[in-house]
């Protein structure tokens, strides 16, 4: 049987790794790591990408697949790219948020409500990470991922990416 404190102690090997795109948040504060199961001959995690094309899935996994074999708590992992819960903006936690804030990055807003529409929302007015104005504009919808649209602060000209709300 599995104890509570091993699993505690796979989620604190989790919250060791980096985004690799942005790595002043953990991928557990991103909110990418849908699941852990942990069993006397394996750990399974269920790894909830940003978007099915993240350029990052296959860094994370190896990542992942690295550090908790290194914990040595089970002989196998296992990470499995699931999109069951999809990854949404809401799972990025407090903490998170604020780490993005802190490296120059604007979290998300609260996603606008559009009944029937799937899609990443790009809010025209963002508020600057850097001196927290909201007299920003919209340079670019689709910045370096297609999580991140392109801004540009017109207080402190900073420019700056925002993650979308999803």
């Amino acid at each position: 049987m599995v104890t509570a404190s091993v699993e505690q102690r796979v989620w604190d090997a989790l919250r060791e790794i980096a985004d690799p795109e942005i790595p002043a948040i953990s991928v557990v504060d991103l909110g990418v790591i849908g699941a852990v199961d942990v069993g006397a001959d394996r750990v399974h995690v269920d790894l909830l990408p940003t978007f099915v094309g993240c350029p990052a899935i296959g860094v994370m996994q190896r990542q992942i697949t690295e550090r908790l074999t290194e914990l040595g708590v089970a002989p196998r992992v296992e990470v499995e790219v699931s999109f069951d819960p999809p990854w949404t903006s809401d799972r990025i936690s407090p903490a998170g948020r604020e780490r993005l804030r802190a490296s120059g990055f604007a979290p998300p807003a609260a996603a606008p409500s559009v009944s029937g529409l799937d899609e990443l929302a790009v809010l025209s007015v963002a508020t600057c990470p850097y001196c927290g104005s909201r007299n920003t504009t919209l340079d670019n919808a689709f910045g370096p991922t297609l999580c991140r649209s392109i801004h540009h602060c017109e207080q402190c000209r900073q420019p700056f990416e925002q993650f979308k709300s999803l």
